[in-house]
């Protein structure tokens, strides 16, 4: 009603009766209620790209002068129409049209003092570049990590993921009242007679892009909430997602209750999830009262101290064989001037040793009898590495051998087919998640905020989630799916792909993650911002925004086991994997900022080096990045590019010979040729078409989505 509110004031100025007329009529139709969840379809939000560059044609609003708030400026739109030099800076001529017949509107402004920004349905053609990464997973896939709008990044995503996305889990602004999350580029607050509406609103328009992410054999949405906004929430979901099962759980996430004057004490919040197609629960995440296997522990020693020759009979080679993957041989104790090619070779088997994933050399658990002993018994198991470490070797420890052989706390229930036991723990009947999870791993504040607090210390982040809720929320849907594919694009501190690195672990898996999260800041350090003279696209302003000061540098730190200062991260992981959090995590992370490309490059077609990232992320995330353009054609680990279909040949007998490539794009206009290539190519690879002038394959805001 608000946009027709607007529209109609239009028409008064033109004809007050149609006008009256139109009024009467909107008001009778608003008078009617339909069945289920009614509200307002905003006018769609308009971004802001503080740091773009501000180009003739573009779009732009005034930024306010420094120390003052956005509200004391103008914040129409108006078209860039020249830039022109003045003195050592550059100047805007700006037009625009609010009355047809009052002709055009100018203004001049310093370029510094304009903010680019986009609307809904003009023309975007976004782009990646990368702003780092951080690589110890050898060559697992990388998850990614996009600054970006949320609503044109999973746009984006369409084009590299559509109906590919294993699971989704968001957990988006609540809604308090409390400027906790912007509409427009405006806090929206207790105040606003329209929170309701336009929270729905934008949450439809991700939730219908998120719909198509997902994939329609098998996936779920997961989405948390407090109780501001749950029961419309519900609704929504059952109208975006008419066709599957939706569920809500209540999770205590503050078991000492949150006090509130005059009501009852907070102690949960609640997710939804959303079954699409054939999902299911698949496990039990609840480690207590259940029977569930042992995690048998890693024989490479972990501890900071347990460096070669700190235990002088536990640095020894272990050969496994490369056909079987079973140990058949253990050497014995070096010496520390041993080297590592000083050992004896056995026929068809390679030595492995205790080194981490930083190269430095570790020792081993137990000593080479205990090792015998334990393995000759049926309690040492091998599983596939990385290529810095190709064999993982994990054992049960002598008390539990015992245990389990006695049949007490722990029972034998099986072997694997590497001659290894199957241990599990006696905890009763194996019973289903419920509805309702009050588990004190779920704390928010003793696993949310501490772990958080570990990673980065002196920095701070409102409400993270607890990481072993979010894990055993993925966990009961992709703990059969070592490769899924995770999205969230509500991000926050980075707490989703934390929890599905750790995952990871726990079973070799080699799931991704990908995340979307904006830079802005709170409300609060808006404020204190703007107090020094800052505001948006400086680089002060935007160093502190989540992304670069929170979101980036937790997962950095998960992932190397080091604060941003260089320290040892602090403490302990608990509950199903317990490891020293300095372990760090043996995954591979790039972080991207999504860019707003110019039209005429793209008209030029010298705009490859924006779209290469989205074309590795269609392709896998793994490997080598194809990065620039080349006068024939360029394959690389996971994907190849022909970029010249006179190149063809020789482009497809190389494509042949790359066994590991499952997707060639072809750059070419001619729908006959692009045919011709398609027909030629080897079964097991995908073909798909890019035009000439790169980014109009990638064009969004359109409309269409």
């Amino acid at each position: 009603m608000s946009r027709l509110s607007n529209l109609l004031r239009q028409v008064e100025t033109q004809d007050p009766q149609l006008a009256a007329d139109l009024k009467r009529e909107v008001e009778a139709l608003s008078g009617r209620r339909a069945f289920g969840l009614n509200f307002e379809r905003h006018i769609p939000e308009t971004v802001e790209l503080p740091g773009r560059p501000v180009r003739r044609g573009d779009k732009v609003r005034f930024l306010a002068e420094r120390g003052e708030r956005p509200s004391s400026v103008d914040r129409r739109v108006w078209r860039v129409d020249r830039i022109r030099r003045k003195g050592r800076g550059r100047v805007a001529d700006l037009v625009r049209q609010q009355d047809p017949e009052a002709g055009l509107e100018t203004e001049s402004r310093a370029v510094e003092d304009l903010v680019v920004i986009a609307e809904f349905r003009d023309p975007i053609y976004p782009g990646l570049v990368s702003t780092g990464k951080v690589e110890r997973g050898g060559d697992k896939p990388f998850h990614t990590v996009i600054s970006a709008e949320n609503f044109y990044a999973l746009q984006v995503l369409l084009y590299t993921h559509e109906g590919k996305v294993d699971a989704i889990y968001i957990d988006p602004p609540y809604n308090t009242g409390a400027r906790d999350w912007k509409y427009n580029n405006d806090y929206v607050d207790n105040d606003d007679a329209y929170r309701h509406s336009k929270w729905l609103a934008m949450m439809e328009r991700r939730l219908k892009l998120a719909k198509r992410l997902l994939n329609p054999e098998s996936s779920v949405l997961i989405v948390t909430i407090d109780e501001k906004e749950y029961l419309r929430l519900g609704l929504l979901l059952q109208q975006v997602f008419e066709a599957s099962r939706v569920q809500m759980v209540s999770i205590t996430i503050s078991p000492r209750g949150a006090n509130r004057f005059s009501e009852f004490s907070r102690i949960d919040e609640y997710a939804f999830f959303v079954f699409v197609g054939s999902a299911s629960v698949q496990v039990d995440t609840r480690p207590d009262g259940i029977d569930e296997e042992v995690r048998w522990r890693y024989l490479r020693r972990t501890e900071k101290a347990s460096v070669r020759g700190s235990r002088p009979n536990q640095f020894y080679p272990i050969y496994v064989d490369t056909e079987s993957q079973r140990i058949v041989k253990i050497g014995v104790p070096m010496d520390t001037n041993d080297t590592l090619r000083s050992v004896p070779e056995v026929p068809g088997a390679i030595p492995v040793f205790p080194i981490d994933p930083d190269g430095l050399e570790k020792v081993w658990g137990i000593t080479p009898a205990s090792l015998k002993s334990a393995l000759d018994r049926g309690y040492v198991r091998v599983t596939p590495g990385n290529p810095h470490q190709p064999y993982t070797i994990s054992y049960l420890t002598m008390p539990n051998i015992k245990l389990a052989e006695a049949g007490q706390e722990l029972k034998v229930v099986g072997t694997r087919p590497d001659g290894s036991k199957i241990v599990i723990s006696k905890g009763g009947k194996a019973t289903r998640l419920s509805t309702v999870w009050r588990e004190s791993r779920h704390d928010a504040g003793a696993h949310g905020t501490s772990i958080l607090r570990s990673l980065l210390p002196g920095r701070s982040f409102p409400f993270p989630k607890s990481l072993y809720a979010v894990e055993d929320a993925l966990r009961a849907f992709v703990a059969d799916k070592p490769r899924a594919t995770i999205v969230d694009f509500f991000a926050g501190s980075g707490t989703t792909a934390h929890a599905v690195m750790r995952l990871n672990r726990q079973d070799d898996g080699s799931r991704q993650c990908i995340l979307v999260t904006n830079n802005e800041v709170s409300a609060q350090e808006d404020t204190r911002l703007r107090a020094k003279g800052l505001r948006p696209g400086d680089l002060e302003w935007e160093t502190e925004g989540i992304c670069e000061y929170i979101t980036k540098p937790r997962i950095t730190a998960a992932v190397t086991g080091k604060t941003p200062d260089g320290a040892a991260v602090k403490g302990d992981y608990r509950f199903i994997d317990e490891f020293p959090m300095a372990e760090g995590l043996e995954e591979n992370v790039e972080f991207f900022n999504m860019t707003y490309e110019a039209p005429r490059p793209v008209a030029h077609n010298r705009s490859f080096h924006a779209i290469a990232p989205l074309l590795w992320l269609r392709a896998g995330s793994q490997g080598r990045r194809i990065e620039k353009v080349r006068p024939d054609f360029d394959v690389a680990d996971s994907y190849a590019v022909l970029f010249d279909l006179d190149a063809s040949e020789g482009f497809l007998g190389a494509v042949g010979e790359a066994e590991s490539v499952r997707i060639a794009f072809i750059v070419t206009d001619d729908d006959r040729g692009f045919q011709m290539v398609c027909g030629e190519l080897p079964a097991r690879v995908e073909a798909v078409r890019l035009y000439e002038s790169y980014l109009t394959n990638f064009t969004i805001n359109t409309g269409r989505e």
